[in-house]
C-alpha cells in the first residue's frame, strides 16, 4: 500500500514539474504581444494618437484611446480603474507629455513593466513651440511622432516591419493635402489679423502666416486653466469691439466665462468664430479632423476679404 502511495506521489511530482517547465518555456517563447488574438495592445492617452496608431498598425494592433470625448476638457480629466488596467496590459503606451496628460505618467508608474514601450509625443516632436504642449497640431511634429510609433511597433513585432513601414509611408502621403491647404491659406491670407482663445492653434497660424493679436499671456492663462489678467481681457475685448481681428479661433474644449464672453462679442460684432478642439471627434480621422478645421478657417477668412 505504501509503495503505491509513493508511486502516485512520484507521478504527481513529475507531472507538476513538467507543467511548470512547459509554462516557463511558453512564457519565454510567447509572442511579446501576449494577446489572445495575437495583436499588439496599444493604449493612447488621446484619441488622435490612437487613430494614428491604428492607421500605422492596421490589422496587427488593438487600440484603446482613453480621452475620446470632444466635450471633455482634457486638462480636467481624472483617470479611473479601467484606464489603469488597460495600461497594465499594454505593449505600447502613447502619451502627449509636456505636462499635458500628467495623469498618464501616474498610471504608467503605478504598473511598472520593463517590456512596455512608452512613446512620449512631446519628447520626439521636432518643432515644439515654447510653453505649448499641443504638439499634435504641428504637421511636422506628427511626421516625427508617427515615426516613433512605427519604431515601437517594429520593436514589438519585427517580423511585420515592412507592413508597418508601408503603412507609415501611406500615412505620410495622406498628410500632403493638409500641408497643401495650409499653403493655400498662407498664399491668400498671410498677415490677416486673428484672435485665439488659447495657444493650441499657434501650430497652425504660424506656418500659415496669420497675425495673432490676442496677447500670448491671455492664451497661455486659458490653456493652463487660469484666469487671464484684467488688462489682457480688456485688450482681447477691445480687439473684438474694434473689429481689429478678422476671425476668432475658439477652443471649444477649454470654455470659461471669459472665453464665452469673447465668443459672444465676436458674434455680436459679425466676426466669424471658428471652433477647434483638443480631442478628435469620434467620426473623424486625424487627417479629416485637421482638414475640416482648416476648411472652416478658410471659409471664415473668405468672409473678411
Amino acid at each position: 500500500m505504501k509503495r503505491n502511495i509513493w508511486i502516485v506521489a512520484a507521478i504527481v511530482i513529475v507531472v507538476a514539474v513538467g507543467i511548470y517547465g512547459y509554462a516557463r518555456y511558453e512564457a519565454g517563447h510567447r509572442p511579446t504581444t501576449s494577446t489572445s488574438d495575437g495583436k499588439i495592445k496599444v493604449v493612447a492617452a488621446e484619441d488622435f494618437y490612437g487613430d494614428i496608431a491604428q492607421q500605422l498598425g492596421g490589422e496587427k494592433v488593438s487600440v484603446i484611446s482613453i480621452l475620446s470625448d470632444p466635450n471633455v476638457d482634457p486638462h480636467e480629466y481624472e483617470s479611473n480603474v479601467q484606464d489603469g488596467i488597460a495600461i497594465t496590459n499594454a505593449n505600447i503606451v502613447i502619451e502627449n507629455g509636456s505636462d499635458y496628460d500628467t495623469w498618464m505618467d501616474k498610471l504608467i508608474s503605478a504598473s511598472p513593466n520593463p517590456d512596455r514601450i512608452v512613446v512620449n509625443a512631446a519628447a520626439v516632436a521636432t518643432d515644439p513651440l515654447p510653453e505649448n504642449p499641443h504638439v499634435w497640431y504641428g504637421i511636422d511634429n506628427i511626421w516625427a511622432i508617427s515615426g516613433a510609433i512605427t519604431d515601437a511597433l517594429v520593436k514589438i513585432d519585427p517580423a511585420d516591419a515592412s507592413y508597418f513601414e508601408d503603412n507609415r509611408a501611406d500615412f505620410i502621403k495622406s498628410l500632403a493635402p493638409i500641408t497643401a491647404k495650409m499653403g493655400e491659406i498662407r498664399m491668400q491670407y498671410a498677415g490677416t489679423p486673428v484672435g485665439l482663445t488659447e495657444t493650441i492653434y499657434l501650430y497652425q497660424t504660424g506656418p500659415m502666416g496669420l497675425d495673432v493679436l490676442t496677447p500670448i499671456t491671455f492664451e497661455r492663462a486659458v490653456a493652463e486653466g487660469n484666469d487671464p489678467s484684467a488688462q489682457d481681457v480688456s485688450t482681447a475685448n477691445q480687439q473684438i469691439d474694434g473689429k481689429k481681428i478678422a476671425v476668432l479661433i475658439y477652443n471649444s474644449q477649454t470654455v470659461t466665462p471669459i472665453t464665452t464672453n469673447l465668443q459672444n462679442a465676436a458674434k455680436a460684432n459679425g466676426i466669424p468664430v471658428v471652433p477647434v478642439t483638443e480631442t478628435m471627434p469620434a467620426s473623424d480621422t486625424y487627417q479629416s479632423w485637421m482638414m475640416s478645421e482648416l476648411d472652416a478657417l478658410a471659409a471664415a477668412l473668405a468672409q473678411h476679404h
